[in-house]
């Protein structure tokens, strides 16, 4: 029994491009557009709304929007057209139908820590002798590409080794 052979791939392939191989395969693309809602919501209805009014969640293509205050939702109730507009191009097509507004209370978004500062040794300067030594063994390859790839590979490897002697 053979295997069959696939061709090579000239470039590894990301991991987002395969998420959304694998989420289109299964029919689950216009659900994952349907959640970005929530990514874009602040930008796209603006500081001022997004402060009183917040995406809960959707139903057969119906978002449904919790606001804090009645004005509030007397407003966005005339906005709705628009912002129904806003939304469904920044999705990309008419993913949304609707809004369905209720009066009830915000919860704010989640507020992310900081991300964590790089460590130390990635800031160490390397040597000349590091750096020819990591030339000489790019030496003899041809492909830029690779050769790129490994000499960042062996920069970080050198800096690893420089902050372990330390």
């Amino acid at each position: 029994m053979s295997r069959e052979r696939r061709p090579r791939m000239k470039k590894a392939a990301t991991m987002g491009s395969l998420i959304s191989d694998m989420l289109q395969k299964r029919g689950l693309e216009d659900k994952v557009r349907e959640y970005r809602t929530w990514q874009i919501w602040d930008e796209t209805v603006g500081p001022q709304i997004a402060a009183r009014a917040r995406p809960v969640r959707i139903r057969e293509g119906v978002l449904e929007i919790r606001i804090d205050q009645a004005v509030w939702m007397q407003t966005l109730q005339l906005m709705k057209p628009k912002i129904l507009v806003l939304l469904n191009e920044r999705l990309g097509g008419a993913i949304l139908k609707d809004l369905f507004l209720r009066q009830g209370k915000i919860v704010p978004p989640p507020v992310l820590p900081p991300p964590p500062k790089p460590p130390e040794w990635l800031d160490l300067p390397l040597g000349e002798t590091d750096k020819a030594e990591i030339e000489t063994a790019l030496g003899t390859l041809d492909d830029p590409e690779l050769k790129e790839s490994l000499r960042r590979l062996l920069t970080l490897q050198k800096k690893v080794a420089r902050s372990k002697e330390k």
